[in-house]
């Protein structure tokens, strides 16, 4: 199937008679017969449901839609894109392990890696993406445990070169875990591309109407844990909470998917409701139709706003001249996403002027929905960080992060006109 398709049909195939649309299985619970039946399940040597926090079918549904649509293995749905990124990292990485990210990633993310997953005793480099490959090879120690990237930066809209980082990853014996949200598997599958995991924020355009907030993790089943055993003895050591197994032996490529499900999903906890999850496959159907409009009405706009007299600069990789351009031709032939980045003439004070005086697109933290929306990531999202993280991070003090929604073009040039009219 095309990736078309497949927003429509992968991940739950109704037999005679049954829902053509999956049900919600609100239940916590799963009856079962006997004993042993359900004792199978605890040990891992049967495969069904008994908890929804580690498994439930109208979540297993859509997780298998989002990994269809990215190439992967296998996938699992997590409360939140900042829990899914979580479990990415904490599944293959402990206490003195190392990580090399991208300095341009959400804000969000960044302080995960730089100060709450760094109590926790795992260190993190971050870098300039855009350096060559021996420069970005000097991040690299002996106990660095994986790369994180995303596909389009937020809130930057940097275009990450997904094959370069692939090669760093794998030169040095650990896996490439790329976000790809904003680009999402219609514009971009970085499996493709060499990458091994792949995770979302469902919450944006996978829902695509700010309904639930959710996270996803697709595992490409490509990286070879038992080459790299002393790297990861989470997967090829035996679990002792589980009568000692070891994932990568009895698992094979479902072994990532299957330990952050079975290990760190029991312990922590971050499941998505079903009820969530039901929203979001209703998302997806139309994920392909939206991305297409987003994506238009954001070159529309950007084109605009690179021909206004009081904008400084225009950051968008799909337009001509852009710094990424010629990734975004590469990575994401068929559009990037439907935000830019931009900043106005006169600084700070003037982006926020402007965008107090809009009146269809409204200030909210949230992006890449149905809806038109914008903020200013050194006052919201990237508040936490210091002047000296927001210029590493590549985050000019009159940055404004426009998601650009599906409504009419020309409704949308008309408010931006009647707010340049104000400053």
């Amino acid at each position: 199937m095309k990736t078309e398709t497949k927003c429509l049909h992968a991940g739950y195939e109704p037999k005679n008679g049954e829902p053509r649309q999956i049900p919600i299985y609100q239940s916590t619970t799963f009856k079962y017969s006997t004993s042993d039946e359900m004792g199978k399940l605890f040990d891992l040597e049967a495969s069904g449901y008994f908890y929804t926090r580690l498994q439930n079918p109208t979540n297993d549904a859509v997780a298998a839609k989002i990994a269809a649509l990215e190439g992967g293995v296998a996938g699992m749905l997590t409360s939140s894109g900042q829990a899914a990124n979580f479990f990415a990292l904490f599944n293959i990485c402990e206490a003195g392990s190392h990580i090399v990210a991208s300095s341009s990633i959400y804000g969000g993310t960044f302080n995960l890696l730089g100060v709450t997953m760094k109590k926790m005793g795992i260190d993190c480099t971050f870098v300039d993406q855009n350096l060559p490959e021996e420069e970005l090879a000097k991040a690299f120690k002996p106990n660095t445990r994986a790369v994180f990237g995303e596909t389009i930066t937020n809130p930057t809209v940097s275009v990450l070169d997904i094959e370069k980082f692939a090669r760093l990853a794998h030169s040095h014996g650990v896996p490439l875990i790329v976000d790809n949200t904003f680009a999402t598997p219609v514009n971009c599958q970085p499996i493709k591309w060499g990458a091994d995991i792949v995770t979302h924020s469902t919450t944006k355009y996978m829902d695509g109407h700010a309904v639930g907030v959710g996270g996803a993790i697709v595992d490409s089943g490509n990286f070879d844990w038992m080459q790299y055993a002393d790297k990861y003895p989470g997967l090829t050591t035996p679990d002792e909470s589980y009568h000692g197994i070891v994932y990568a032996e009895k698992f094979g490529k479902l072994a990532y998917i299957t330990k952050a499900t079975s290990q760190l999903m029991r312990d922590l906890g971050s499941i998505q409701s079903p009820q969530n999850a039901f929203y979001l496959m209703n998302g997806l159907e139309s994920l392909h139709l939206r991305m297409e409009r987003h994506c238009k009405n954001a070159l529309e706009i950007a084109k605009f706003l690179k021909s206004n007299d009081k904008v400084a600069w225009v950051d968008y990789p799909d337009l001509e001249g852009d710094k990424y351009n010629e990734l975004a031709k590469k990575y994401l032939p068929n559009g990037s996403c439907g935000v830019l980045a931009f900043g106005l003439k006169g600084g700070r004070e003037k982006s926020i002027k402007f965008m107090d005086s809009l009146k269809l697109a409204s200030i909210a933290t949230h992006v890449a929905d149905a809806k038109t929306c914008l903020l200013h990531p050194a006052s919201h999202t990237h508040r936490q960080m210091t002047e000296q993280q927001l210029l590493e991070a590549g985050i000019a003090p009159d940055l404004i992060r426009l998601s650009v929604g599906i409504e009419n073009v020309d409704d949308l040039i008309d408010d931006l006109k009647q707010a340049f009219d104000k400053v």
